[in-house]
């Protein structure tokens, strides 16, 4: 049972980190999958990050003199598994292209909800120096988005249009 913001703070910091070791080892199927030169460099660089977005949030667990141990998220599983559906549903193209974005921007959504939480949490609690950790993570995902978004809006949403046509 989760009876304060501390216990909170840790379980969802436990769900976030099992997030984030499941992007590290899903991103190179979505770059195998993905027909966009840009894409695949966008999804290639992000996947980098990931490292070491995973090792901003040992660095967490070890400020709290925690273990840095995963709880399953069911949510990241859930958007992982439409992933999976899109490519069984669609073939190597700019339409699965468009798709693979809308995905990864659902995930991306997820993280900053999460790391918005646990800044905040961490904030309150005078964590300071977990909040600086968590926001440098926290921004690196609203670039990911931001360059998501750029890539679906200014090409890929326009080509996947006109292959459908």
């Amino acid at each position: 049972m989760l009876s304060s913001v501390d216990d909170l703070f840790l379980d969802v910091l436990k769900d976030i980190y099992f997030a984030e070791k499941k992007i590290l080892k899903t991103i190179p199927k979505l770059v195998r999958g993905a027909t966009s030169p840009d894409l695949k460099a966008a999804l290639t660089e992000h996947r980098h990050e990931t490292e070491g977005q995973i090792e901003r949030l040992q660095q967490v667990f070890e400020h709290l003199g925690k273990p840095a141990r995963a709880k399953t998220c069911e949510a990241i599983n859930g958007l992982f598994e439409e992933a999976d559906e899109l490519f069984e549903d669609t073939e190597a193209g700019p339409v699965r292209d468009a798709g693979i974005v809308a995905c990864a921007q659902a995930v991306e959504h997820y993280e900053m909800a999460r790391y918005g939480a646990l800044i905040a949490w961490a904030k309150a609690s005078k964590h300071g120096d977990i909040a600086k950790l968590l926001q440098e993570t926290l921004d690196q995902e609203k670039k990911a988005d931001a360059l998501l978004n750029k890539l679906g809006t200014d090409k890929i949403n326009a080509e996947a249009l006109r292959e459908a046509a």
